[in-house]
């Protein structure tokens, strides 16, 4: 797990906890943070709190006190049109961003010469990830592959400068990262 360093001593919202949610959420307690988390579906919330997790209607929050909202890749952030938890936040001013953003300031922050592919696209970016990991494993590089293609992000090794990241970005991951800035793309 990559504890969410960036995050120490914050308040901070998550909308969303299927597997990448969760394993944001327990980052950003891992790294000093503290989440509010909430999900529109009883069952997610009830997983997260079985986690550990401290959870809450996000509507009844006073968003003065909420640095960020991560949001949950898939949870609309501005089609078919934004979801609850986003309107609130651009209201209130908070910034809004995903778990690829929140591993990209980690790396900023404790390797920031790590090598980091991200891969993203309409058809085979699955299989690109795939593959470019499998090649930077067989010439014996230490190599953390995740994001889009099943691992959550947050759930890789901490970044240290001679490992290795490829990374599968759907569209709404990049969405969510601003200041996305792999070696290669």
């Amino acid at each position: 797990m990559i504890p969410a360093t960036t995050f120490h001593g914050r308040q901070v919202a998550l909308f969303g906890l299927g597997g990448s949610g969760i394993a944001t959420a327990q980052a950003i307690m891992a790294g000093g943070g503290e989440v509010l988390a909430w999900d529109d579906n009883p069952e997610s919330v009830a997983k997260a709190k079985a986690e550990g997790i401290k959870t809450g209607d996000l509507r009844d929050v006073d968003w003065r006190s909420i640095h960020t909202l991560l949001l949950a890749p898939g949870v609309p952030l501005t089609h078919p049109h934004p979801h609850w938890s986003v309107e609130l936040a651009r209201s209130a001013g908070v910034e809004i961003i995903g778990d690829i953003e929140l591993f990209v300031r980690e790396r900023r922050m404790h390797a920031a010469h790590a090598l980091l592919v991200a891969i993203t696209g309409t058809n085979g970016k699955s299989t690109t990830t795939a593959l470019t990991a499998h090649v930077l494993k067989a010439a014996g590089r230490d190599t953390q592959m995740g994001g889009n293609i099943g691992r959550a992000v947050m759930t890789l090794d901490p970044p240290v400068a001679d490992r290795h990241y490829v990374l599968e970005c759907s569209s709404y991951q990049i969405d969510l990262s601003p200041t996305l800035n792999p070696t290669a793309g």
